[in-house]
């Protein structure tokens, strides 16, 4: 049995083509569609040309920088490269002047940091020399006892200056006077009286110096030993690796005398 016609529609008929109509406006309306909503594809292209754009200005600009000096004359640039050239040259003028500077700063500075080392180490040794501060080193210790007779003044101060012949530092006299150049030795009843102060024997003397050195200076023939064994006495040395010598001599201030300003 033969399918049944199908029903007929209502509306325009399509057989010929249609000038007339929505069919007109697609392609209009596909462009405002795509603008409202864009694709992806379109986002990147749009993004690609923002960024050909901003390139583009940016060289136009730089080649307008580089274009500044482009209309100068000749002239005009030999003026502005040998003012460049003279203040390039001002300015390693006064780099080396500074630098100058500098060195003789520093030269200075160690001249005088040499000289204040040199005043400082003089004042130490002329302390020393002088018996105002107390000093510790190598040397010996002298013991002198009577035994059949007394000490003279002469033996003891030919021992004492045969000590400073052999380069005697420091000398100490009983533990508590401070022997010197300046130190007075009067002879008196019980022993002697050194800067006014009674020291009695046995005398021992503490020297400080060179150990050997200093022991043979007393050995010599019609030296220290013999003056004192001629006295009646006895004379023992130690060498020692290291005597504290705490006496110190007191300075009289002077009542006249000022330094010189000049």
């Amino acid at each position: 049995m033969p399918d049944p016609a199908p029903p007929e529609e209502d509306g325009p008929a399509t057989d010929g083509p249609a000038t007339d109509g929505p069919a007109a406006d697609g392609p209009r309306q596909r462009l405002a569609a795509g603008l409202a909503r864009p694709s992806r594809s379109q986002l990147v292209v749009g993004l690609l040309l923002a960024v050909l754009g901003f390139a583009a200005v940016t060289q136009v600009r730089a080649n307008d920088s580089d274009d500044n000096y482009s209309g100068q004359r000749e002239q005009e640039l030999i003026d502005i490269l040998s003012a460049l050239a003279g203040t390039r040259q001002r300015a390693e003028d006064q780099i080396a002047e500074l630098e100058k500077v500098r060195d003789q700063l520093q030269d200075d500075t160690s001249k005088r940091r040499t000289a204040l080392e040199q005043a400082q180490k003089e004042v130490e040794d002329l302390n020393i020399l002088a018996g105002l501060v107390p000093v510790t080193g190598p040397g010996i210790r002298i013991t002198i006892q009577e035994e059949t007779g007394h000490v003279t003044l002469s033996s003891l101060l030919d021992t004492i200056e045969e000590l400073r012949t052999a380069q005697a530092e420091a000398m100490q006299l009983n533990g508590t006077t401070r022997i010197v150049a300046q130190t007075s030795f009067e002879e008196t009843s019980g022993g002697f009286l050194v800067d006014g102060k009674l020291v009695q024997a046995p005398y021992v003397l503490d020297v400080i110096g060179d150990p050997s050195l200093l022991a043979s200076s007393l050995e010599f023939l019609l030296g220290p030993r013999k003056q004192l064994e001629e006295d009646g006495a006895t004379l023992d040395v130690d060498q020692l690796s290291s005597i504290d010598i705490e006496s110190v001599r007191e300075v009289d201030q002077p009542d006249f005398a000022d330094p010189d300003a000049g």
